[in-house]
């Protein structure tokens, strides 16, 4: 499994799968890969803000092990998960106004530990992201780090850019075009009009961008295969 960072949307049903999956195989999801920063405390009025500190207490109590990347690795061969990514641009992906307590102090919640998985395909990269908190721009500059001038044929995820100005999504869009995207399927937070807006400044497609909804698929030969409300 890969978690890509501590919000509970992403991270609260760990527990029941891999309980339910353990009664046909006791090795099923016995292993997690997170960032450095997923289980750093998140203060706050209500107490503790991040539900992965009592989770990693649950799920190791069943036998399961969590596998905590401070930089970027390779899983298995194809398969390079980022860890905490650089922010070398501000883009500011993320909305929450909480408090993180790092080794450095406690300091504004920028979810520092949010990762991405990067295939290495023969048609390019495929980048797949959970909300993209660290800015996609970032993530994909941080991926040409490890595969240099290699294409991206897909960006499949969520990008949390449905706040985003039209000049934030300009500027992104105009990125994607410098890293050759080819297919995006913005699904969870990146928002439906930033879809058709990226879609229209990255010069792509009905076909080769969607907006992201329960049953689309995104297959090497086939390209996109969206659901019937994305069609």
């Amino acid at each position: 499994m890969v978690l890509t960072h501590n919000h509970g949307d992403h991270v609260a049903g760990l527990l029941t799968l891999r309980r339910e999956m353990m009664k046909k195989n006791p090795a099923a999801m016995s292993v997690v890969h997170v960032g450095k920063g997923t289980f750093y405390s998140r203060p706050s009025a209500n107490g503790e803000g991040n539900p992965m500190i009592a989770i990693r207490k649950e799920y190791e109590a069943t036998g399961g092990k969590f596998i905590e990347h401070p930089d970027g690795t390779e899983i298995f061969p194809g398969a390079w998960l980022t860890g905490p990514v650089p922010r070398k641009y501000p883009e500011r992906n993320w909305s929450v106004s909480g408090k993180v307590q790092t080794p450095g102090g406690l300091v504004e919640d920028n979810i520092p530990e949010d990762q991405s998985l990067v295939l290495n395909t023969p048609q390019g990269l495929v980048v797949v992201t959970g909300c993209g908190h660290a800015g996609i721009v970032n993530i994909l500059t941080f991926s040409a780090t490890k595969y240099p001038a290699t294409p991206v044929f897909a960006i499949v995820g969520g990008l949390h850019l449905f706040p985003a100005t039209d000049e934030q999504l300009d500027w992104t869009g105009d990125e994607f075009k410098q890293f050759k995207v080819a297919n995006l399927v913005g699904a969870h937070c990146t928002g439906i009009e930033a879809v058709y807006r990226l879609r229209q400044r990255a010069r792509l497609t009905r076909k080769s961008a969607v907006v992201g909804t329960v049953g689309t698929v995104f297959a090497l030969d086939k390209g996109i295969v969206p659901g019937m409300l994305a069609q």
